[in-house]
């Protein structure tokens, strides 16, 4: 039986409690020293929280880019992960890991215009599966620059 007057508000309790779960034993192992995940490399993000000011560390798949990483805003649904409003609200707390490495800030920049679909290109180019997940959504999905800033801390 369904419940006709649901709206969709985006993935359920146990689909967010099972989601939580595989990222914190994704980030054990992120930091543990191993970074690749169905043939992708992996980095955490760590981002403070909008509303909590908490910490949040989040494992994506990225993309080398000179000196930094290109990561994509691709999961949440029809709107954007809480990483990625999180990291928009407050951009001076991020901060990401490498496999077996301590952390790094980062300062992010929100692709635009031919700039992301250069970096589009370049991502669908190595992982094709996200243009597969891009055809299904309706919405664009943002491409984010993370430029390393400062030192490695333990």
């Amino acid at each position: 039986m369904t419940n006709s007057n649901k709206t969709d508000t985006g993935p359920g309790k146990f689909s967010l409690w099972f989601q939580r779960r595989s990222n914190a034993r994704t980030v054990a192992r992120i930091r543990g020293g191993k970074g690749r995940s169905m043939g992708m490399d992996l980095l955490v993000l760590t981002t403070t929280g909008r509303r909590t000011g908490q910490r949040h560390d989040t494992p994506l798949s990225r993309f080398a880019d000179g000196d930094g990483w290109l990561v994509i805003a691709s999961g949440g649904g029809s709107s954007s992960p809480q990483w990625f409003r999180n990291l928009t609200a407050n951009p001076d707390g991020a901060a990401v890991e490498l496999p077996g490495t301590g952390s790094r800030a980062v300062t992010p920049e929100v692709l635009d215009g031919p700039t992301r679909d250069q970096a589009w290109a370049r991502i669908v180019e190595a992982q094709a599966r996200y243009a597969k997940y891009q055809d299904k959504s309706d919405r664009l999905y943002p491409v984010v620059r993370l430029t390393p800033r400062g030192p490695t801390t333990a």
